[in-house]
């Protein structure tokens, strides 16, 4: 399970003094936390690396718009220490799928369901999260299934 790499992640990262990776590290098992806290009220993923790799992808997705804004108005330090913190989050993220492969799956997909518009991104999109699940972060996913249906 993802949850367990983090924490002997986060144990040999103290044991070696890495004071970043540690940092990183809790802030990802705070983010699960209270996402654990969150499903309490609601219907949690029967799979536990699902709501994981969701928490994941939102820090990261986090990041890259913090290092963005930073780049933006000339903070280059604080965007390498987002994108440091990047590189450790994206260790635990199953791994993505090429632009081929995913192309091949939306289309797929689109052509399953019988897509033709962008009435129909919803239902597409939802069979794409069910199906693809971590292995395409949703932001990608949503520009290729927009790049399928317009067309």
């Amino acid at each position: 399970m993802i949850r367990d790499d983090i924490k002997a992640a986060l144990v040999t990262a103290m044991k070696g003094g890495d004071k970043d990776t540690t940092g990183t590290l809790r802030l990802v098992q705070a983010a699960i936390k209270n996402r654990d806290i969150e499903a309490r009220t609601g219907k949690a993923p029967d799979d536990d690396d699902v709501l994981v790799t969701e928490v994941l992808q939102k820090m990261v997705k986090q990041r890259r718009e913090s290092a963005d804004i930073y780049r933006t108005n000339g903070r280059e330090d604080r965007a390498a220490v987002e994108e440091a913190e990047i590189a450790v989050i994206e260790r635990f993220l199953p791994a993505q799928m090429s632009d081929a492969e995913a192309e091949a799956a939306i289309k797929a997909i689109v052509s399953e369901t019988g897509a033709s518009s962008m009435k129909d991104m919803g239902r597409v999109m939802a069979l794409v999260k069910e199906r693809l699940g971590g292995a395409i972060e949703p932001a990608r996913a949503s520009a290729l299934v927009k790049a399928a249906l317009t067309r």
